[in-house]
């Protein structure tokens, strides 16, 4: 794809999510030590050739942890986004096509969720169920899925009266053949770029949670990482350097790769931006 070649916002973001992608995948076989291996004679040992990351107040490994932590966040990332897309979709899809008394139940229901603070309906949620991995996905897929939601919802109100839905349903398609064929894929451009960014934003939501203490503390994960090494911020600045950046970078690529494919799919959007 020539847009591909020449955008280098997609480029960078492709390389950047590609190392992450080939360190999460192969974490096992990467990291120099069990993550989970516990060495009290080794705690708070700074980087050094063996342990280039150093090791924590328990004489773990940072860097094998960071390495495996990027499977978790990446996880919760893209669960949290697909989850969103197909509630969002299904409700703003349900509101847009059929409008009327459906649409206004649907959408005040979505101005239900938007009244509420977002952290703070995740922090709530997290809180009174407990901090599992299960629990913070689904506390974050409520936080997110209002936004795919309306998105999908212009997107049929536009559709649903063209004529070409019209030529359609005259030669007999079902609704569903109609929200199948011509709503959703002309929600894919937007719902693609939207999705790429939300997974960025929700690795930093997911993070600022466990940073908190709210979120994953039984696995390696890289805002529980921070907030283990935030005690140790003075003698071991290490511990929460090399997370923070792990997560800086992994935000930095989807903005990037979200960035590239509203370029390569939306043109005017970058004639605006250079235009500016």
């Amino acid at each position: 794809m020539k847009c591909g070649i020449k955008n280098r916002s997609l480029l960078a973001g492709l390389i950047i999510l590609g190392f992450l992608g080939f360190i999460a995948l192969f974490a096992a076989w990467l990291a120099p030590h069990d993550p989970e291996a516990i060495n009290l004679d080794l705690r708070l040992t700074p980087p050094n050739s063996e342990y280039p990351f150093g090791t924590d107040h328990l004489g773990r490994c940072v860097l094998s942890r960071v390495m495996f932590a990027s499977r978790i966040s990446l996880l919760i990332g893209f669960s949290v986004v697909m989850l969103s897309l197909f509630v969002g979709t299904a409700v703003g899809t349900t509101a847009g096509y059929f409008g009327g008394f459906t649409d206004e139940v649907l959408m005040r229901l979505v101005d239900g969720f938007l009244a509420f603070p977002s952290m703070f309906l995740a922090l709530a949620i997290v809180g009174l169920f407990g901090g599992s991995l299960t629990n913070l996905v689904l506390a974050l897929v409520l936080v997110e899925w209002t936004g795919y939601a309306r998105v999908v919802r212009a997107s049929a109100l536009t559709v649903k009266n063209r004529e070409f839905v019209t030529v359609a349903k005259g030669f007999g398609g079902s609704d569903l053949y109609v929200i199948i064929h011509h709503v959703l894929p002309h929600a894919s451009s937007p719902l693609l770029v939207m999705g790429t960014l939300g997974i960025g934003y929700v690795i930093l939501a997911s993070a600022g949670l466990s940073f908190l203490g709210f979120g994953v503390q039984t696995l390696p994960e890289w805002g529980a990482m921070l907030n283990d090494g935030r005690y140790f911020f003075r003698t071991a600045p290490y511990l929460m350097i090399f997370p923070g950046l792990s997560i800086m970078l992994t935000v930095l690529g989807f903005n990037f790769l979200g960035d590239g494919l509203r370029d390569c799919l939306d043109p005017k959007s970058k004639q605006g931006k250079d235009s500016l």
